[in-house]
């Protein structure tokens, strides 16, 4: 059995047996690369050493808020090195971190503060605890990373875990592994152990296969692997995981909750096609992490068993008494990583081992060819989205509340029977569940019911809650920030879950959507377009608190000023009271970076993506065409080819005034030609593959009609959206520049290319280039509440205005020029208000004919 004595030695050059005190062993080889550099075996067993020297050779409890960095795995390392048991929480989640640090009381404390900075806090020098000499490391059970009771895991468990993986894997010194699961989930941290123990690197990532960014670091780093769970697999196939080139990759582990066989089929197949293996694992954080696994070559044609045990495991079947077949019974697990125990009170850490054999809970079977299969659970544990949920916990969490229920598990959702009063009850329920265990609605089914389902004996009926089907759907909107969401977007299926991108938002509802979030919660993060709404929940470092005084300093988005701004200037110089030009050109590259924001997020499918942005197109040209239709027949101005917003094509092209409406024209060609393109399936895979690279190379092939390479304008006309769409583009791209490397050459770019554009307006030029620079290196700019609202207001109409401008001022330029200019902007603004309510009716009708077709 390893103990702390055997660890202290922990330093550079230490000949600890266990895979923390023999870093340094591996001398200079890269042991960490991250988007910043690398790190050698010999320098993180450096700064392991100054940690661990700080924690000092007194055993006490560290409690360490994990997450996929450096700072977070030195002090793993430097704590198992010195002897230190560490209670391992998730670092993004603040309510874990404070409930655990209450229920323990740990000596240390390490994490990150509000600033971000990595801090070590000595609680006290001396442990008030009495922690046994084999304990090593405490992690929450899968699916109740709050909850108090915990795994303990020894020093032999850790070790004999990683050398089995590793054995089994052939990890050698040049496999290099992504860390794309979190750090304190046991199958995360067992990616770290596994590849540290034989001297291979780790791509040191907190970024999901989906983000633009993993895998050109996954490429630069030259990965040859990275673990994945059943929701991994729905994200590798919306990001086009198949035509990604990643010469490197050996192999794909899988593990977190079953994989549907033919899943299974289909991901070896491939793997057998591009050259890398697909391993499929089975364990339970009890077992430090892995049981058993399926050798590759079987994945394809026995892609419904967890496989065998893993090297120095072993398991045999427990009869039990619903499964009578002989070759079938409960799953028992014996080997060197079992865990020693439970913990459920700080007095539990004095213990020792109380557990021999590892009862997993699972009904399996032995087939004639040797490997395990998994029929069935013998308890009623239920595994929902990967997340180990008990019910009979839920049970007692409803019972403390006032209600009377049975809860089971059953298809991949928690289905519950309660004695309640209809909806009201079902959403209460529904809330406390999902908010105890991390679970969405959708996995949540409540049926209120007169009297619950009994046996003859008087016992609970589980067998009949499992089968009262799927039940009521979650209430539409069951918080305040999901009406928010569903009064400005006009949707009726805002959940817990949902995003602002997820739910079809676009830059004209960004705007009211932003600062509405902003009024409630205080600063928002710069992604929370993408985040889910019970992640917003969460406040923000440093962020003021919601509910303070207007007129308390805020942010802006810069693409919202620049929005407000552009709008101002376009019809003031139209007015002339001032002549400062170039904003309509500046929306067209803002318009491009929007369109990346909200359209192109890689969890987006291709259909998905064309559907949101044929809506952001209809949200442009019928308003447009709309109003063109009303002014009309009411002035010579303008003529049927601007009714059907075809002007700048067929002309007539001598006409200043028919030429008013080219911004609409253009952008609408614009976006139109951007869909089709991105929904074609080989667009769609380069996007997700090179999202910089592609609207750069938009750009470049731009400047053959910016600076008419081809010759064609004295021969032909060319359409304005022809001429502009490379600022589209770059803009696109601007949105997508990830590094300072990326954002530096499209500014480059920008700088490049748009001086000349005017001829002999360079101040109109500098415009434009100044504010596409504050766009790329400026992402908010720092207000006043009333500034915002009124921003807000004017970005969110800028195109109503621009329509509207022309038949406004004229009415009044005569009297006053600056008069014209406010009365210009309120009309346009209630124009907006007009077709927003108009949008939101007509949706309203759409649903009710839905409804009526259902019925």
């Amino acid at each position: 059995m390893l103990t702390p004595s055997d660890l202290l030695s922990g330093v550079p050059g230490a000949t600890s047996p266990l895979f923390a005190g023999r870093l340094a062993t591996h001398g200079d080889r890269a042991a960490l690369l991250t988007a910043d550099g690398e790190l050698s075996y010999r320098e993180l067993a450096e700064k392991v050493a100054q940690v661990a020297a700080r924690l000092g050779v007194r055993r006490r409890l560290v409690l360490l808020a994990g997450t996929n960095t450096a700072d977070a795995l030195i002090a793993y390392l430097a704590a198992l090195a010195a002897g230190h048991p560490i209670l391992l929480v998730p670092g993004d989640n603040d309510e874990a971190v404070r409930s655990l640090t209450a229920a323990y009381d740990p000596d240390v404390v390490i994490g990150a503060d509000r600033s971000g900075r990595w801090r070590l806090d000595e609680r006290r020098a001396v442990s008030v605890h009495e922690l046994h000499p084999d304990l090593a490391l405490l992690l929450s059970t899968s699916g109740s990373t709050g909850s108090p009771k915990l795994v303990r895991l020894s020093y032999e468990n850790l070790q004999a875990n990683a050398e089995s993986i590793a054995t089994y894997l052939e990890i050698g010194e040049a496999d290099r592994a992504a860390t794309t699961l979190p750090m304190h989930y046991c199958y995360g941290l067992s990616v770290i152990n596994s590849h540290l123990l034989r001297g291979a690197g780790l791509i040191l990532t907190d970024l999901s296969v989906a983000d633009d960014g993993f895998w050109d670091l996954f490429r630069s780093a030259r990965g040859t692997t990275f673990a994945a769970v059943p929701y991994t697999f729905d994200l590798l196939d919306r990001t086009g995981f198949a035509e990604l080139h990643l010469p490197h990759l050996r192999y794909i582990t899988q593990a977190g909750g079953r994989l549907a066989p033919e899943r299974v089929s289909h991901y070896a197949e491939s793997g057998r096609r591009d050259g890398w293996d697909l391993y499929v694992m089975y364990g339970q954080t009890e077992a430090t992490a892995r049981m058993a696994y399926l050798p590759p070559h079987l994945a394809a044609t026995r892609p419904e068993s967890i496989g065998l045990p893993i090297p120095g495991g072993s398991f045999h079947l427990e009869p039990h008494p619903d499964w009578p077949d002989q070759d079938t019974g409960e799953l028992v697990y014996s080997g060197p990583n079992v865990m020693l125990g439970y913990a459920e009170h700080p007095s539990d850490l004095a213990l020792g081992r109380t557990t021999e054999d590892l009862r997993t809970g699972d009904i399996a079977r032995r087939a004639p060819d040797g490997l395990y299969e998994i029929v069935g659970r013998s308890s009623r544990f239920a595994k929902i989205l990967g997340l180990r949920i008990d019910p009979q916990r839920a049970e007692a969490l409803l019972h403390r509340h006032g209600f009377t229920a049975l809860c089971a598990g059953a298809d991949d959702e928690l289905r519950v029977a309660v004695v309640g009063d209809g909806d009201t009850d079902a959403d209460r329920v529904r809330r406390l569940v999902t908010g105890e265990y991390g679970l969405p609605p959708r996995a949540v089914t409540v049926h209120v019911l007169p009297e619950l389902p009994r046996l003859a004996t008087g016992k609970p009926d589980y067998e009949a809650v499992r089968k009262l089907g799927p039940g009521r759907v979650p209430s539409e909107q069951p918080s305040d920030l999901c009406q928010l969401y569903a009064a400005i977007l006009d949707r009726t299926d805002v959940t817990e879950d949902s995003s602002f991108v997820s739910l079809g938002g676009d830059s004209l509802s960004y705007v009211e959507m932003s600062l509405n979030l902003e009024r409630t919660l205080g600063r928002l993060p710069p992604d929370w377009h993408t985040r889910p709404i019970r992640d917003l929940r969460r406040p923000e470092p440093d962020g003021p608190a919601p509910g303070k005084d207007s007129r308390r300093r805020r942010t802006l988005e810069t693409g919202i000023a620049l929005r407000a701004a552009a709008i101002v200037l376009i019809v003031g110089s139209h007015i002339h009271i001032f002549y400062v030009k170039g904003g309509a050109h500046l929306l067209l590259a803002v318009a491009g970076y929007n369109l990346a924001r909200f359209h192109l997020t890689p969890s987006a499918e291709r259909r998905e993506r064309v559907r949101h942005g044929l809506r952001g197109i209809a949200r442009i040209a019928l308003p447009s065409l709309a109003w063109i239709a009303l002014v009309v027949p009411l002035t010579d101005d303008y003529g049927l080819t601007n009714l059907v917003l075809l002007h700048s094509v067929l002309g007539p092209h001598d006409s200043e005034t028919a030429m008013h409406f080219w911004f609409v024209e253009a952008l609408t060609y614009i976006l139109v030609a951007a869909v089709a393109l991105l929904g074609l399936r080989t667009v769609d895979r380069a996007e997700r593959r090179f999202p910089f690279a592609l609207p750069m190379t938009i750009a470049a092939l731009g400047l053959l009609t910016r600076y008419d390479l081809l010759g064609l304008r004295d021969r032909i006309h060319i359409p304005s959206a022809a001429v502009v769409f490379w600022l589209f583009a770059l803009g696109w791209a601007a949105a997508k520049a990830d590094t300072t490397r990326q954002r530096v050459l499209v500014t480059v770019a920008a700088v490049a290319t748009i001086p000349g554009f005017f001829p002999g307006e360079p101040f109109r030029d500098a415009v434009v280039t100044a504010g596409f620079v504050l766009l790329v290196w400026v992402r908010t700019l720092p207000t006043l509440g009333p500034v915002n609202s009124v921003a807000g207001v004017l970005a969110s109409s800028s195109l109503y205005i621009y329509l509207t401008h022309w038949q406004i001022y004229p009415l009044i330029d005569g009297f006053s020029g600056w008069l014209a200019l406010p009365a210009s902007l309120l009309f346009g603004i209630g124009y907006a208000a007009v077709v927003n309510r108009g949008m939101r009716h007509l949706s309203g009708l759409r649903a009710r004919r839905r409804h009526r077709g259902a019925a």
